[in-house]
């Protein structure tokens, strides 16, 4: 294990919200900043010392990362395996390249989490659209078809009823191989975000409750509406997985609760997350912060929640309306990304708002106008 200082440079792959943000928590503590993404002035890139504007698979792009960085990490997972196990061999990744090929994979994925113990969906896989309607009839109806590689946001997937829907299916086929889960009757979806340095001390940021539109992650509401047996479980199983993965760095946890209480494991994300940004301000410590102090080998702290939270995405089409409301809601903590433009549907930005009542900062928010559908 190496101690990374302050005044040395972090290598991030990818110039996104993500790094930005964990770019961001590292310069407070001194550090430098290098980014490779394929975008100039990219939302991390603004705030880099060094920006390397090139694929992920750019072999001289990354030997030019490893030369000038001390410690290189990620922030999200969809990069060049291949090209990362390369960087490993060469330069310090105290993450690996492993944890990236798993969780890139949803096969991989779904096949990890059950060897850690924790449980699962019923699922089978497929090469082949044939392979999946000679094997559907062990899953059964409903249930939803997921591409194996890609897919974000509800996108590479698609929720099948019957058999008479199956041909829905055979387009993501064209893609990779797939995955079919049985469909969750779940009551409420929660994510743990997890976090764990090279001697293995880690810790869980407090749980949130996420609230998802047009499969897009809309509000995350912190502490979780659960029952505290719920939130204990929660947590165990999120330590079962990082500890079967080895995890070092971060790796969120995104999970269904059933109406019996029980958790079902639905995705990992092998980095920060969404649902984790409400910590900027809500935490003695930010998932962003930790990141970085697990990557560079530094004692972790334990998080504690000053109060109450709601976190709302602010997508392309927030943006103008939100810009209007900022003088009406001096309360609220505004993040915006400095990506160049607006889409809809892009995440362009996140509120956070501390609370002593969530019912009423949850009205506040459908009151605003700003979140329109």
């Amino acid at each position: 294990m190496k101690l990374i200082k302050p005044g040395q440079t972090i290598g991030i792959i990818g110039g996104g919200q993500l790094g930005r943000m964990m770019g961001l928590a590292a310069k407070e503590a001194g550090f430098r900043i290098a980014v490779l993404d394929p975008t100039t002035d990219s939302p991390c890139g603004q705030i880099a010392d060094i920006e390397i504007v090139a694929s992920y698979n750019d072999e001289e792009a990354l030997a030019e990362l490893r030369e000038v960085s001390d410690v290189i990490t990620f922030e999200f997972e969809n990069i060049d395996y291949e090209g990362l196990k390369r960087l490993t061999e060469q330069a310090y990744v105290p993450q690996g390249a492993e944890l990236v090929r798993i969780t890139q994979n949803r096969i991989h994925e779904k096949a990890a989490i059950r060897a850690a113990g924790a449980p699962v969906a019923n699922y089978i896989t497929a090469d082949t659209y044939e392979e999946l309607t000679d094997k559907i009839d062990e899953l059964g109806f409903p249930c939803i078809v997921k591409t194996a590689f890609g897919g974000y946001d509800g996108k590479g997937q698609v929720k099948l009823e019957s058999k008479g829907q199956l041909t829905e299916a055979q387009s993501l086929f064209k893609h990779s191989a797939c995955i079919a889960e049985a469909f969750v009757p779940f009551e409420k979806e929660i994510s743990v975000i997890i976090q764990r340095n090279p001697t293995g001390q880690s810790y869980c940021l407090p749980i949130a409750e996420n609230i998802h539109r047009h499969h897009i992650l809309h509000e995350s509401i912190v502490p979780a509406r659960v029952g505290k047996k719920v939130l204990q479980q929660a947590q165990l199983e999120a330590e079962k997985i990082a500890s079967q993965l080895e995890l070092v760095g971060t790796l969120a946890v995104e999970m269904f609760v059933l109406p019996s209480g029980e958790i079902i494991i639905n995705e990992l994300a092998p980095r920060p997350h969404n649902s984790g940004h409400y910590s900027i301000e809500a935490c003695n410590i930010s998932q962003f912060h930790q990141h970085i102090r697990a990557v560079c080998g530094w004692p972790l702290r334990d998080p504690k929640l000053w109060d109450s939270v709601v976190m709302v995405n602010v997508l392309g089409e927030h943006v103008e309306p939100l810009k209007q409301r900022i003088a009406d809601y001096p309360d609220w903590s505004i993040h915006l990304y400095g990506k160049a433009e607006a889409k809809e549907k892009r995440k362009m930005g996140h509120v956070t708002m501390m609370t002593n009542n969530v019912e009423a900062t949850l009205l506040e928010i459908e009151q605003s106008g700003i979140w329109e559908d």
